[in-house]
């Protein structure tokens, strides 16, 4: 990408960060200001190696340096930031190490979530799939309009959401770093729709599988669809030979 496009895209995101702050409860500077950084990983908008500049961020997230720097201080502690000695905090670059890892948690989290639908049937709630269902929509429609990046935020918020239905805060709390981190790992893919076209479809067909009540069959689908992921994303990282130091 050009330095302009570079400079533009940073731009965009500066003030779609100063939007989020006008929506958020201001009651936790350091946590708010955390949690719109998070976000912005988990969306796309924060590429490994991107760096963070103190000054614009002071004053786009209106708090000031030594809250900046307890938010930084939380997300490093995620493993959502890096700092580096005399230069700066950083986005981090993941390897092939960190692929095997958090698929490992993505398949003990999702699938175990999945498969114990099947015991809380009776007390979900009704709308219990709606979230998911707007999610596949959402997906189908940013598709059809070559919104790549979009389709990817719209993979995110479904998987956010069926972790959700274990209706556990623990659980939704680890989903965040999960999510944010995955979406470091997809960067290394050519293109958004090289990544996400082919789980357009399987995110409807999970979700049809949830709503018929087959969750065996939906747990064994995303078994599956998550060791079809990792492999893609391993392959990616071999390719650009990110491999894990020795």
């Amino acid at each position: 990408m050009s330095t302009g496009g570079a400079e533009t895209e940073r731009q965009a995101w500066l003030r779609t960060v100063a939007a989020d702050v006008s929506r958020l409860d201001r009651s936790s500077s350091a946590e708010r200001a955390a949690d719109i950084l998070r976000r912005s990983i988990t969306e796309g908008a924060l590429p490994p190696g991107a760096q963070l500049s103190e000054i614009e961020l002071t004053e786009v997230l209106e708090v000031s340096r030594n809250t900046l720097r307890e938010a930084f201080r939380l997300l490093t502690h995620e493993g959502l930031l890096v700092y580096k000695l005399h230069r700066g905090v950083f986005v981090p670059e993941l390897d092939e190490r960190d692929v095997i890892d958090l698929y490992r948690l993505r398949r003990v989290l999702e699938v175990d979530v999945v498969r114990g639908l099947a015991d809380r049937d009776p007390e979900l709630p009704a709308g219990r799939l709606e979230p998911l269902q707007d999610d596949v929509e959402a997906a189908e429609a940013a598709a059809r309009a070559d919104r790549w990046p979009a389709v990817g935020t719209a993979n995110m918020r479904f998987h956010e959401h069926l972790i959700g239905l274990a209706d556990s805060s623990r659980m939704d709390a680890m989903t965040g770093r999960l999510l944010a981190e995955l979406r470091l790992l997809f960067h290394v893919i050519a293109t958004p729709r090289e990544l996400h076209e082919p789980y357009i479809e399987r995110n409807r067909r999970l979700f049809e599988l949830l709503e018929a009540r087959k969750y065996d069959e939906a747990a064994a689908d995303l078994h599956q669809y998550l060791l079809d992921s990792e492999a893609g994303i391993l392959a990616a990282f071999r390719d650009k030979g990110l491999r894990a130091p020795v």
